[in-house]
């Protein structure tokens, strides 16, 4: 373990023998760190916040801070971080609320750029990319692969789907289906992300059924539903349709159409 000696550390706090804390970093009670994470200087982890192995947390990032939301009022809540993360300077991860179940989650395996910020009650799949000063409002579910270009701000509690792509400086202020590229002001969906689903080896058939798809839900005049009934027929050959059918039917707040 490596501790710098200006670093303040919680007699509560559990790190594994193999973390890296720098300087004049403050690590609060009921955290936790597990092996291979590196904490780099002047980084604040406030409370109850549970971090998996191989992190690097990047200077000036305020990690397990009080929710933003007058509703809460000091209940315990906790944030809880995967693997293999990467936090790049000051970004900002919130527990949640008591009312919105009491956890913030991220995954494993993402990257985020610069001041990020993840508010209270956020729910991040795996693989994600946030660049540079993307904010995520309260309640918010990113799906897996997700990507969202820098400034891109997203309304509480809605859902990204996983695969999507959210452009730069985009406003979102409904869902956003799986595997749609949204950009814009007001946000409209362009396509599909076709060299993202590429990159990670779809097949070029699995790709046409995914842009089939999109036709069906933009371009022919079909409601919602008529067009998740004609999906669920081309799911029977397609599995990876039945990822949009489910971001689809889940949603809640609407989809960007």
């Amino acid at each position: 373990m490596s501790i710098d000696s200006s670093a303040r550390i919680d007699p509560s706090a559990e790190l594994d023998e193999n973390v890296s804390i720098g300087p004049w970093c403050m690590i609060g009670p009921g955290v936790q760190i597990g092996a291979g994470t590196r904490i780099e200087p002047s980084v604040i982890i406030r409370s109850n916040t549970r971090i998996g192995k191989n992190n690097h947390i990047y200077q000036f990032s305020s990690v397990g801070e009080d929710p933003a939301d007058k509703k809460f009022t000091g209940e315990e809540t906790w944030l809880e971080i995967g693997d293999d993360n990467i936090f790049r300077e000051g970004v900002t991860l919130h527990r949640g609320t008591g009312v919105g179940g009491g956890v913030t989650r991220i995954g494993s395996d993402n990257l985020m750029m610069p001041y990020v910020h993840i508010a209270h009650d956020c729910m991040v799949g795996d693989h994600t990319v946030f660049a540079n000063n993307v904010g995520i409002s309260g309640h918010v579910e990113v799906g897996d692969w997700a990507v969202l270009g820098g400034y891109a701000g997203v309304n509480q509690f809605l859902k990204i789907g996983a695969h999507a792509m959210v452009g730069g400086m985009t406003h979102i202020s409904n869902d956003v289906p799986a595997y749609m590229i949204v950009s814009g002001r007001p946000a409209t969906v362009r396509s599909i992300n076709a060299v993202g689903l590429e990159r990670r080896g779809f097949d070029k058939q699995s790709i046409a059924e995914i842009r089939e798809a999109f036709k069906i839900i933009y371009k022919r005049n079909f409601s919602l539903r008529e067009a998740i009934d004609q999906l669920k027929v081309l799911s029977e050959s397609c599995e990876a349709l039945t990822v949009l059918i489910e971001s689809l039917e889940s949603s809640e707040k609407g989809i960007h159409r």
